[in-house]
């Protein structure tokens, strides 16, 4: 039975989401006394300078709406990061001092323009970015203080760039050539703008992008094969076309290389399978594989930033279900923590999760987290589904899952068809029919449950955010009769507004994703639009929205809030003012117990709206 909502403004659900966590964190590559951190520890996320040497941080940045992603230039004397509009992710790239003081723009000359990260060469003579404008997607590059150079333009989708140690060479993945959503990569000398390498393994195979060799004149880059059907580490040379396939064929599932230790003798390998997480140290010189003695749980966090110091230590950022993120340090040869670098804040103890496999589309199985509170089922429960769709669920600190398990509610996160870890056909299968299997994986999980004795038929609730809100809206359109409700955040509605209004560069992932516009594929965008499904909607609906998200426009969800109201459908839109998300604690707590007081109204009877 859910319990009473614990609106005390010390309940242990709010000291969660108020426990500061390190997002991410990075050091100068010439200048390790210096770093760089996100980090929520003020109530938002934002970026700080880190004086490594005595632990302490200052706040560089405070913008309304947070800051996620940036770079501390290599001799550690700027920081660069996007700034935008509300966070709406479009803008310019600016760098202020590490030492502080005011932004300044790196690109004046260029038009407002969309981009999620910026590289640098390791030495930091050359900077790149992927940007996006009304006319395309086109790789700059530019030295520090100089105007951008444009290298590349395309209407495919490409990802990158990765720069070589002294900056003479960029290299991108790209969809182009490929007629489908696989990626190959193309290397660019930046002197001459010319192509000088491409690496492609052929029809159904994709390449992964990583990071070149940290010695000069050294142009040997990490990489990935997905030949096997699994992503499968390489090294190559664009210059020479040298490549080599590294020899872990005893480790299974998807194996990427994510670090080069500082004498490039060793590369630091990232093993995810079934939804968990291993390190291994592969010795190049003798092609022998170590695996790590690290922590169980998520190491790297969402922007996989795993780095070796020039001591030999591993730095990373480690959390799993019940411990906020914080930076660790691993001994380089055996993985074992040595220290804990960044605390993260202290959160109160929750429920554990626990890796379930159950039956699925296809006649096939998808695994999934569950976490059940304390007492006899069957409960009221969540059904999960997370955003990409090529995203995994790992074990990570989710305050939403222990905030629901305090209430008595079962949660169950899901790792549906599309999800990555589970190799490539798993994660193409929905590609051109979005939201087919997703959907009846959702169905499968709810007949489990109940099944199970873990949910009562009647009390089994959808939440996910973006892809993961997109299913929360179909699912709920095309099995109407299975769901108690639906908790939607920054949802996608219908695919075929939304393409109108978003950005170049995810117009181009949306191509990918159907194999065309909405104009060349109209009856997939139609069959995939929760919009089409809206007459047959039994169950009340609740939608967190971001009004400046650009990638989940805020159009598409108002004219699907309308049709809805125009057909007597129970929706209720909460519109808050940010963009793909809050990164704020306290509009976090906001918006959960929005949720909450949603479910539990449902349960008791009440109005929805």
């Amino acid at each position: 039975m859910a319990r009473k909502l614990d609106t005390d403004n010390n309940a242990m659900w709010k000291q969660r989401y108020r426990a500061p966590s390190i997002g991410w964190a990075a050091t100068a590559h010439l200048n390790e006394h210096r770093g760089l951190v996100c980090t929520n520890r003020d109530g938002i996320y934002q970026l700080y300078a880190w004086d490594v040497d005595t632990g302490n941080l200052r706040q560089l940045t405070r913008r309304p709406t947070g800051v996620v992603s940036g770079m501390l230039s290599a001799d550690g004397e700027f920081v660069y990061y996007m700034q935008d509009d509300g966070g709406n992710e479009i803008g310019h790239f600016v760098r202020v001092p590490f030492e502080g003081g005011e932004p300044e723009d790196v690109t004046p000359d260029l038009p407002p323009y969309g981009s999620f990260q910026i590289a640098q060469s390791f030495q930091g003579n050359m900077l790149g970015s992927r940007v996006t404008d009304p006319s395309g997607q086109m790789l700059y590059v530019f030295a520090p203080g100089e105007a951008p150079r444009l290298i590349h333009k395309s209407s495919s989708l490409f990802m990158g760039p990765s720069l070589s140690h002294d900056g003479e060479i960029a290299v991108i993945a790209t969809t182009e050539g490929t007629g489908s959503p696989d990626m190959r990569l193309v290397a660019f000398d930046l002197s001459t703008g010319e192509i000088v390498g491409e690496l492609w393994d052929g029809k159904g195979v994709t390449h992964g992008l990583g990071a070149f060799a940290p010695r000069s004149g050294d142009l040997r880059m990490l990489s990935t094969t997905s030949k096997s059907g699994y992503g499968r580490p390489i090294i190559w040379n664009p210059q020479t076309g040298e490549r080599r396939d590294l020899a872990i064929d005893g480790i299974p599932g998807e194996v990427d290389a994510v670090a080069w230790s500082r004498d490039a003798r060793h590369v630091l390998l990232s093993q995810l399978h079934e939804a968990r997480q291993q390190l291994y140290l592969y010795d190049l010189e003798n092609d022998v594989v170590t695996e790590l003695r690290h922590p169980e749980g998520v190491l790297g966090g969402y922007f996989g930033i795993v780095t070796f110091t020039e001591d030999g230590r591993i730095l990373t950022t480690w959390q799993d279900a019940m411990h906020p993120s914080c930076l660790i340090a691993l001994d380089g040869r055996t993985g074992e923590q040595i220290d804990t670098v960044l605390s993260a804040g202290d959160a109160p103890a929750g429920r554990p999760w626990t890796s379930v496999r159950l039956p699925a589309a296809n006649g096939e199985s998808i695994h999934g987290w569950l976490a059940v509170p304390e007492g006899e089922g069957p409960f009221p429960t969540i059904l999960n589904t997370h955003g990409g769709p090529t995203a995994v669920m790992l074990e990570q600190f989710a305050p939403a899952s222990q905030a629901w398990l305090d209430h008595g509610f079962a949660y169950l996160t899901i790792n549906y068809h599309g999800s990555t870890t589970f190799g490539k056909p798993f994660e193409r299968s929905i590609v051109g029919r979005l939201g087919e299997l997703e959907v009846e994986d959702m169905v499968a999980a709810h007949a489990w449950l109940v099944e199970k004795g873990i949910a009562g038929r009647k009390e089994i609730f959808l939440t996910g955010g973006s892809y993961g809100g997109y299913l929360t809206l179909l699912a709920i359109g095309k099995r109407p009769n299975l769901w108690a409700g639906g908790m939607a955040d920054i949802a996608i509605a219908d695919w075929a507004v939304m393409y109108e209004d978003q950005s170049e560069s995810l117009r181009g992932y949306q191509r990918v994703l159907f194999g065309g516009t909405p104009e060349e594929k109209p009856e997939e965008h139609k069959a995939s639009s929760p919009s089409s499904y809206a007459e047959q909607i039994q169950a009340p609906l609740l939608v967190i929205q971001g009004s400046n998200d650009t990638r989940c426009p805020a159009r598409q969800m108002k004219e699907y809030e309308a049709k809805l109201k125009s057909l007597g459908k129970s929706i209720s839109v909460h519109w808050f003012e940010a963009g793909h998300g809050s990164r704020a604690q306290e509009q976090q707590v906001e918006h959960q117990e929005i949720r909450m007081q949603f479910a539990l109204r449902l349960l008791e009877g009440g109005s929805s709206a």
